[in-house]
């Protein structure tokens, strides 16, 4: 049986306990003091840019930037980390006005936000921060992506997080098997979730969810709900002991700070079946290592010991597989392919770059679902379990 251990995050603790100390109707997102402390920091960027304002000077926001030549990779920690380079926007620059703007608007939502204790979704402040600028037909925001752009930025720039701003994202993921949660108070046995499954929510700070008895030995985490159900009606993680997870794809932030938090505090290792193709490489690269984008977030969700469990691309020949299930690589593929090869984290991994080489020579990629044309629960009942038993994945 795993066993919880002890956070060393002060935040963590503070949060924990406020979930435990706080009456579930009268309970918000967050400790009363991390709330405080992100309220400060908002107020901080506002008083600067008033600050400047009132001085007749050019006021500005400095916003790290989230790119490729700004992200590294810490071979010891095995973790996407962001440097210290940053872009200006200053109010008084054509090219720059318009982000300036934007964020100082986001940056007054999040902070209504925070003073009223409530929580609203990424669509949600987008409209609440929609409106056409007086005097013209110029909407402050095109649509919602331009809209959480800034809100990432806004993350960065006051080095706090998505979930301490109360902003959650729509739900995508679910959970089933031998575990117990406290979800905002409510106990939820994840052992009797009938077909559905737990919905993994945006939010899984420990001051909303809470692990409660778990039995399982591993988390096994598959791509796509339809393999998921697979797995879910086969009761695969009763019959192995474990808990199954799916990220409809690329997981959200949810699904990856609760893989983290299952992994560190209850110690439970974490097993990825995913598609042959550069995309389910890049998912396991995502929550192995942290992606690019949010490598400011790697600290608390990637997990550098998450191992690949398949499927591969020596698969088609190993499991007799028809040509029927083959699908084409295209331009895109390979290039992408080549790019995931070249990533640091994987670059001097002999097993990975012979799995992505491999996979170009096929000319070919594969999803999960392949496996099904051997037999309905063949990738239950025979593809996992003797991959599982052999320790057969990559690392």
């Amino acid at each position: 049986m795993a066993k919880k251990s002890k956070s060393t995050d002060p935040a963590l603790s503070d949060a924990t306990a406020d979930a435990t100390a706080t009456p579930r109707a009268n309970r918000s997102i967050g400790s009363q003091a991390t709330r405080d402390k992100t309220l400060a920091k908002i107020l901080d960027l506002g008083k600067s840019v008033a600050k400047s304002a009132l001085a007749e000077t050019d006021p500005f926001v400095d916003v790290p930037t989230r790119t490729m030549s700004n992200t590294s990779y810490n071979e010891t920690r095995r973790l996407l980390q962001m440097g210290d380079a940053t872009l200006r926007r200053n109010l008084f620059n054509t090219g720059q006005a318009r982000k300036f703007m934007q964020t100082v608007l986001l940056s007054k939502g999040c902070k209504d936000l925070l003073e009223a204790k409530k929580t609203l979704s990424l669509r949600g402040m987008y409209y609440m921060s929609l409106h056409s600028i007086k005097g013209t037909k110029e909407k402050t925001f095109d649509d919602q992506e331009e809209s959480d752009g800034i809100l990432e930025d806004i993350e960065v720039a006051i080095a706090t997080l998505r979930e301490n701003l109360h902003l959650f994202a729509k739900k995508r993921g679910t959970m089933v098997g031998n575990i117990t949660v406290v979800d905002n108070g409510d106990s939820i046995d994840c052992r009797r979730m009938g077909t559905g499954g737990y919905a993994i929510p945006s939010i899984c700070e420990p001051s909303v969810v809470q692990f409660g008895k778990c039995e399982a030995k591993f988390v096994l985490h598959v791509e796509k709900d339809t393999v998921w159900s697979r797995f879910n009606e086969d009761r695969f993680w009763e019959t192995h002991n474990c808990i199954l997870t799916e990220g409809s794809g690329q997981p959200p932030r949810g699904v990856r700070r609760l893989l983290y938090r299952l992994n560190k505090e209850l110690g439970l290792p974490i097993y990825c079946l995913l598609d042959c193709d550069p995309w389910g490489h890049y998912i396991y690269s995502v929550i192995k290592q942290g992606s690019i984008n949010l490598a400011f977030e790697s600290e608390r969700m990637a997990i550098p010991d998450a191992k690949y469990l398949g499927i591969r691309s020596g698969d088609f020949v190993r499991c007799g597989l028809s040509d029927d299930v083959k699908i084409s690589l295209n331009d895109r593929d390979i290039e992408r392919a080549k790019q995931i090869a070249e990533y640091p984290w994987f670059v001097k991994k002999k097993h990975w770059q012979k799995e992505i080489q491999q996979m170009i020579r096929n000319g070919f990629k594969m999803e999960v679902e392949s496996l099904i044309t051997k037999d309905i629960s063949y990738v239950t009942e025979v593809y996992v379990p003797e991959r599982m038993k052999a320790k057969d994945w990559i690392d």
